[in-house]
């Protein structure tokens, strides 16, 4: 019951911020970002603090709890359909990294494939299915948590593995936190929701209209042609 209350909450939190970003979407394709927490919806803040960036740069992002994957699946393509196929992104940390995955091929079985989909540190789900999109996976193998994702039998898409083992300062209890890391990944979710609309064709120019012959006035006689006989 709790945890239906906090989707209905979470749904209603989704309609404001697109309400409000409204003047912003005008300019630019609609799109929905949605952003899965990690374990006990409590060790992944670095997602809402993402969220609030990319709100703030007018895509409409959402937070929600991993295990609610599959109500957002349905919701997000039925979301999709209405506004026009608009574009989905889901970007996940940990167990909210697996459970983007596994919501990427349920939106692919429905029919609307997400257009990018962003782990961080997946821990468990590491092969990607049946599924269709643009994965781009951070991660570290030497962290003790994060897994290098594969493509499996039905996926018909593209993975990049981004191996982090080089940056010290980040471990998998703040690999979604990161400053630069969230440069990147507004970049690359800008240039899927901000592309400009193709400008209209000109209108073909108008074919001009034939001389009209002005009427002789009694008793003048019409001007003879350049070279005809007076």
């Amino acid at each position: 019951m709790k945890s239906g209350l906090r989707f209905a909450k979470a749904l209603l939190a989704a309609l404001i911020v697109i309400c409000a970003a409204q003047p912003a979407l005008a300019q630019q394709n609609r799109g929905h970002v949605y952003l899965l927490r990690g374990l006990a919806n409590v060790f992944s803040l670095g997602m809402d603090d993402l969220a609030a960036k990319m709100n703030g740069r007018g895509i409409v992002a959402t937070v929600h709890e991993y295990g609610q994957w599959q109500q957002l699946a349905d919701a997000a393509a039925a979301e999709s359909r209405a506004t026009g196929n608009s574009p989905i992104v889901i970007v996940g940390h940990s167990l909210g990294a697996d459970a983007a995955i596994e919501m990427a091929e349920r939106l692919t079985a429905l029919g609307v494939p997400p257009k990018l989909v962003v782990t961080f540190d997946p821990v468990g789900v590491t092969q990607v299915g049946r599924a269709q999109g643009y994965f781009v996976n951070y991660y570290q193998s030497t962290n003790g948590y994060g897994k290098r994702l594969t493509a499996g039998s039905g996926f018909r898409g593209n993975i990049v593995n981004r191996n982090l083992d080089a940056i010290g300062s980040i471990d998998h209890f703040n690999i979604e936190k990161s400053p630069r890391l969230h440069d990147e990944v507004i970049t690359q979710v800008r240039s899927i929701t901000n592309k400009p609309k193709p400008k209209p064709k000109p209108a073909a120019p108008a074919a001009p209209a034939a001389p009209t012959a002005e009427p002789s006035s009694p008793g003048t006689q019409a001007a003879a042609k350049p070279g005809a006989p007076g």
